[in-house]
């Protein structure tokens, strides 16, 4: 995909930048819409994970591809990357990700259908994350116990 680590990291540099404007945006809408401060915060913290790190970690997704990985994020990657991974941080970043794929969808830059499969994609598989979430902190059990190949 790359001829050399420069052209990623320098891919990785513009998407961040972008990112930066895209948060500082919704970060606007989240206050329009009367939250809180410490809520806000919490939210760009959610996100500024899923998107300069998740998302960026080996390729070049943008924010508005990144409405097709959120099952790949919070039920594997986010478990085993986040130091700081609880039931409550995965159902948090749920929750960031839903409001954030609002703003995108209202902005135009994430499809409806796209959005609406998102939404039921959380509510379903919420619990599968959640019970991986306590296999993957099971000093008993075996890795290939919690994500079978």
């Amino acid at each position: 995909m790359f001829d050399d680590t420069s052209d990623y990291d320098k891919q990785c540099q513009e998407i961040r930048q972008e990112n930066v404007t895209l948060l500082g945006e919704f970060s606007g809408w989240l206050t329009d819409a009367g939250l809180s401060t410490v809520t806000i915060r919490s939210h760009r913290y959610n996100l500024d994970f899923f998107l300069n790190h998740f998302l960026l970690n080996g390729d070049t997704l943008k924010a508005p591809d990144g409405v097709s990985y959120v099952g790949e994020f919070l039920g594997d990657w986010f478990i085993r990357k986040a130091a700081w991974s609880s039931k409550t941080s995965i159902k948090s970043n749920a929750a960031s990700l839903k409001k954030f794929y609002t703003f995108m969808t209202e902005k135009g830059m994430v499809k409806p259908e796209e959005f609406t499969a998102l939404k039921q994609q959380i509510k379903e598989e919420m619990p599968d994350w959640l019970d991986t979430f306590d296999r993957y902190n099971n000093l008993d059990l075996d890795l290939d116990d919690v994500w079978p190949i």
